[in-house]
This record gives C-alpha cells, structure tokens and sequence, in this order.
C-alpha cells in the first residue's frame, strides 16, 4: 500500500492532519489506530439506554483561539454551554475552582468580593519562586483551603503529591474573589451539537483518507510505503523503550444507567477525600440531550492502563528530553499530541499545534525545508 502520510492515531491530532493533507494538498493519507472507533479519547456514543456519553471521560471544549473554533465549525454545529463543577467538601457541595460562594459556604462566612480579597492575601504562602503545584496553589489561597480541596484530589488523580508535580499542572486553576462558578472562562465553550465521534467522522471523510482501525502500527509499518509519517501515540513506545518508561496515569471508568432524569446538579462532582474514584461525571448536563434516563460514569485513576495523562515531574521530563533529542533527529517523522509530545495539552491546543504542522508541512512540500517554529519541531 502506497501513501504520501502514515498517521498513527485517529484523535485530534491525527482528524485534523489528515483532513488538511487530504482536502488541501491532495495527498493521500492512511490513519490507524489500536482502537475499534475514531477520535481518539474524545469518542462518543450511545449506550444501550440510549444516553450520549463520553467513553473515556468527560470532554469539555473551550478555547480563545478563534481560528481553533472556526476550523471545527466547518465540520460540526455546536451546542453552547458552560461547563459546571462542583466538589464534595465537609459533606457540603461547593463551586470548583473556589469562588465567593465557595468560601462562604464552606465555613459559612458572608464574605464580600473585597473581603474574600484579604482573606486570601492574609493566608496565602509567600512563595519568591514557584516550583510545583504544591506551591502554586498555595501562593494564591493558602494551605488551610489547599488541603481542604486540592491536595487530596491532586494526590489521588496523579499518585503523588503536589509538591512532586510540576507547576504547570495546578498552576493553570482560577482562584476567584466573585460569584462567577463556570469551570472555565473561555470565549468559546460548546459541544458539538451531534457529538464528537460525528465531528470527526465528517472531518475524514474526503477520498484521499484511508482508515484502518483495530491496527497495530508495529504490525503493519513495513507493508505501508509512504513518504511521511506522523505519529501521536506514546512516545517511548515508538522507540521501544529504549531509555525506559515514561509514567502515565491511566483511568478505570464504572458506568451506571439510572431510571432518573438527572442524578446531580452539574456535569462533574468530586470527591477528594470520599471513595477511591476521583468524581462522577454525568453528560446530560453538557451535551443538551433530553431523555428520562441519565447515565453517570464514576472514574478511577490507575498506573496500570491505557495511557491518558502524562506526569510532569521532574524524572518523567528527564526521561522524556533523551527521547525528544532521539525523534529530532527523524527526518521524516513528525511527533504531535499529547502522548507523542509528554504534554498535558486541552484540545483546542492539539488542534492548534495540528494547524500548524500542516503550514509547516505545506511550506516543505513546496521548498523540501521543515519551518522550524514553537510548539511542534523545536521542542515537540
């Protein structure tokens, strides 16, 4: 079989590549993947119940990039919502990330915005160089609320402490001093309307996508010819471990169908200190369906299973920079996503960093040169 592009996994990264490749360059293109469906760990479908929900875990797209959003609009309407979260504290449910109402209702004070303000600056840790996520938190809000809301969660969802965490991980959570309880505050947050899994069959659509599924790249790389390949799958695992194992959590998902219309008031509710799965996500909330059932899906974090999340700390990234030196020096083979880069990344800054792959593959097809630029080919 003979292509211009291999691509090895059929999530953001790899639908966004092979639908640019294919539509703007017409080049031919094959996309596999270990899986039996697309799209990738944002795959959708209706369970037996008949319910949409989120197979590995609850997706909410949100983005300031409004080319990100309007590249997605040509292959998907979209339903508008804000993303809501709360989590169980002291057997109370509070708005996450902290706000007025958060603190208020925790130790039952009747704060002011102004008043919230100083009760952060009175408590909060001085902190002259933030190091890891430990710190992060509790430079903005002290240790009191940190170990009350975050420390147990961090601890459970990642299997070490904050402290061994790099910042970027807590750093990235909104500390605010109003009312304001969306999870997130970005210009453009929405589902797609008819959900993921049709997004990105649209999105693969044109001739020139050849799709194998159920597939092992290892098992079919010497049958393909073609003249690139871009990979998205774990990194060490392309180069057969040869520094070793890079760490990711896994997660283990329980389904429950319920004969109720809803089970909770938000999308997501955590749970710190209580049970072992770190929340419950129920999608009804998020994808607008109407149906006299719901489904909840409670999550439990693993160091066994199908890799979800990089850990950044400090041996991970020491492990990870030899394999990133080693894949530079690939010609012709391109890695991007968040398993191939060891990078927590959202999904819009996948499919940002897809976008411009794609300009830089386009100026080498017509110069035979890789623009060398931030995020992809100089640091994957």
């Amino acid at each position: 079989m003979k292509f211009d592009y291999l691509i090895t996994g059929a999530g953001i990264a790899g639908c966004v590549l092979a639908e640019r490749l294919a539509s703007q360059l017409n080049k031919k293109v094959i996309v596999i993947d270990k899986r039996e469906h697309i799209g990738g760990n944002c795959y959708d479908y209706y369970n037996s119940a008949g319910v949409l929900i989120h197979k590995y875990g609850p997706h909410y797209f949100r983005t300031n990039l409004k080319h990100v959003f309007d590249y997605l609009s040509n292959f998907t309407d979209w339903h508008y919502v804000y993303y809501r979260v709360k989590a169980m504290v002291d057997g109370k449910l509070l708005p996450i990330p902290i706000n007025l109402d958060t603190v208020n209702e925790l130790y039952g004070y009747d704060f002011s915005s102004n008043e919230l303000k100083k009760f952060f600056k009175i408590n909060m840790v001085r902190v002259d160089e933030i190091k890891n996520s430990e710190e992060a938190i509790v430079s903005k809000i002290g240790r009191e609320l940190f170990e009350k809301i975050y420390k147990a969660y961090t601890l459970k969802q990642w299997g070490v402490e904050p402290k061994e965490l790099d910042v970027s991980v807590c750093e990235r959570i909104p500390v605010r001093t109003n009312r304001d309880d969306r999870y997130f505050t970005d210009k453009y947050q929405a589902m797609p309307k008819y959900g993921y899994h049709k997004m990105f069959e649209n999105m693969l659509k044109h001739p020139n996508v050849h799709i194998m599924l159920k597939t092992n790249y290892k098992e079919i790389k010497d049958d393909i010819r073609c003249k690139k390949h871009i990979y998205t799958g774990p990194i060490d695992e392309y180069f057969d471990y040869i520094y070793g194992r890079l760490p990711y959590r896994s997660l283990r998902f329980e389904h429950e169908t319920l004969d109720v219309e809803f089970y909770q008031p938000v999308s997501q509710v955590n749970y710190p200190y209580d049970y072992d799965f770190t929340r419950v996500v129920e999608s009804k909330h998020i994808t607008g369906q109407k149906h006299h059932k719901t489904t909840i899906i409670r999550e439990y974090p693993s160091d066994e299973g199908e890799p979800y999340y990089p850990v950044p700390a400090a041996k991970s990234r020491t492990i990870y920079e030899r394999y990133r030196r080693k894949a530079e020096r690939l010609k012709d083979v391109h890695f991007i996503g968040r398993l191939a880069e060891y990078k927590y990344l959202n999904m819009d800054q996948v499919v940002d960093r897809a976008l411009r792959l794609f300009e830089a593959l386009h100026v080498m097809e017509d110069d035979g040169k890789l623009n060398v630029f931030p995020g992809v080919s100089d640091g994957y």
